[in-house]
């Protein structure tokens, strides 16, 4: 079973575009999605362990399917990449926000009336 793994890691992070997968194991292209959790490098350390967390929690079920995770601090964003299949981006996409509910896809727009 393929683990997914987060971390607060303290090293300078390497740029996405020298890790993101482009490709999947069998060749084929991958997807990816970017969003941002505002403020989070400005919270706690435990509340950014919580949120590792229930990241972690969110993404277990697409363990076998995601081929990158992202968490900077610095931007406050979490990038994933994983295998391009119909319907998984918003499926990623509704378990983050179920268990992070602060994150924000970024190109979502947001009704302040639904606030």
């Amino acid at each position: 079973m393929k683990e997914i793994t987060l971390s607060l890691g303290i090293n300078a992070a390497e740029p996405l575009w020298r890790i993101a997968p482009t490709r999947d194991e069998e060749g084929n292209r991958a997807s990816d999605l970017l969003m941002i959790i505002p403020r989070l490098k400005s919270k706690p350390r435990h509340h950014i362990q919580r949120i590792l967390s229930e990241l972690e929690i969110a993404l277990a079920p697409f363990r076998q399917l995601i081929l990158l995770v992202n968490v900077d601090m610095k931007l406050n964003t979490l990038w994933i990449s994983f295998k391009a299949q119909p319907g998984l981006f918003a499926k990623i996409i509704a378990a983050v926000k179920l268990h992070v509910p602060e994150a924000v896809l970024v190109g979502e727009t947001i009704n302040p009336l639904n606030k």
